[in-house]
């Protein structure tokens, strides 16, 4: 089951960081259709937030088809993001589990982990100087 985090510091709506999270769940094989969603109540308790929050992200993954809500039951994934790369993650999974660890014991943080990720994912896809 997923356990929802939140970053105070970030500028996303607090809905929208469970639905992303989703997502990304989703994308990386973690959720698939048929499970459940945490209890709206378990999530609001957890995370310290108005179990309203919890509602609209639970709202938007239905209205994206990704999700159903059963009167009574809870919540439950219907669809699914996870391409044909999925089967290939657990290998490189494993290759980025160990590159975090150098990264770590480099004495890099987790921002200047994740702004080294970012700027290189930007410039690998960036278009190439035409000559």
């Amino acid at each position: 089951m997923i356990e929802f985090v939140l970053d105070g510091r970030s500028k996303v709506a607090t809905y929208m960081q469970l639905v992303v999270q989703v997502k990304q769940a989703l994308r990386v094989g973690l959720l698939r259709p048929g499970d459940q969603l945490p209890k709206v109540r378990d999530v609001a308790q957890a995370l310290a937030i108005n179990p309203n929050t919890v509602l609209k992200a639970y709202r938007e993954l239905v209205l994206e088809g990704l999700a159903e809500g059963r009167p009574g039951v809870g919540t439950f994934v219907t669809g699914s993001l996870a391409g044909p790369s999925l089967a290939n993650q657990a290998e490189l999974r494993d290759e980025l589990v160990a590159w975090l660890g150098r990264a770590e014991a480099a004495g890099m943080s987790g921002d200047d982990i994740a702004a080294l990720i970012e700027t290189t994912m930007r410039g690998a896809r960036a278009p190439q100087d035409l000559a």
